[in-house]
């Protein structure tokens, strides 16, 4: 069904990529696989969202706690990753900004340099605004920012009583740019998994029951039309 003209136009959207492990195991390959077709997705989800009109875009690609996963998943999903940053460069034809949230010091130098040189890069660009969530914990960023915070206290920078929701939001990976309106999960679960857990205290939260990497562009229309149809109140009438 073709959509009204702007219907996305100025949305920021979270996107939690869920369901690889199990689109595999579904069809009897191995986990990498369902990671493979999953980075696709992504790929082609981020043209559509930068199409449409998405300000900003934030995936879940790898957080704080999926080190724990077995040895060789957790390889197979850095080299997707290695892999992403070379093609990420095709990316500054189509004018995205690209931001990488979360803790990259537990990262190959060899990623860390080129996740550098993709932000530097791409920094002046004035599209759509590509947030790739990576060792990223939403625990971890506020304590982060508290840190940050704590030691200009310390160095007599700040005052605690000058310390702001605002100020907050300013140490935050997502420092300058608008929270979320929504958070999407596919694969049916219903939580945040540590996701932005600061930027989503009045996103809307739209659950579908479609596994990540059989996610389609028709799927993140019904998603949008879900949350166009929710009344945001943000805690008034």
């Amino acid at each position: 069904m073709p959509q009204p003209e702007n219907f996305a136009k100025g949305l920021s959207i979270g996107i939690i990529m869920d369901g690889n492990g199990r689109w595999a195991k579904k069809r009897g390959l191995p986990r990498t696989a369902g990671h493979k077709k999953g980075a696709e997705v992504f790929q082609d989800i981020t043209r559509y969202c930068n199409s449409i009109g998405v300000e900003s875009v934030t995936f879940y690609a790898f957080s704080t706690e999926n080190w724990k996963r077995p040895y060789e998943e957790v390889g197979a999903i850095m080299k997707l990753f290695g892999e992403y940053l070379i093609k990420a460069f095709d990316y500054e034809k189509e004018n995205n900004r690209v931001v990488f949230l979360g803790d990259r010091s537990a990262l190959e130098p060899k990623h860390q340099k080129l996740m550098n040189e993709i932000e530097t890069k791409t920094a002046n660009n004035t599209g759509m605004t590509l947030n790739i969530a990576v060792n990223y914990g939403g625990r971890q960023e506020i304590v982060r920012a508290t840190r940050i915070l704590a030691e200009k206290v310390k160095n007599g920078e700040l005052r605690p009583e000058e310390i702001t929701e605002d100020l907050m939001s300013a140490h935050m990976y997502t420092c300058g740019q608008k929270d979320p309106d929504f958070i999407l999960r596919p694969s049916g679960e219903k939580r945040l998994s540590n996701f932005m857990l600061w930027q989503a205290a009045y996103s809307e939260l739209v659950e579908m029951d479609v596994l990540w990497p059989d996610f389609t562009r028709a799927d993140l229309d019904l998603a949008i039309e879900e949350f166009n149809r929710r009344s945001r109140r943000f805690g008034g009438i």
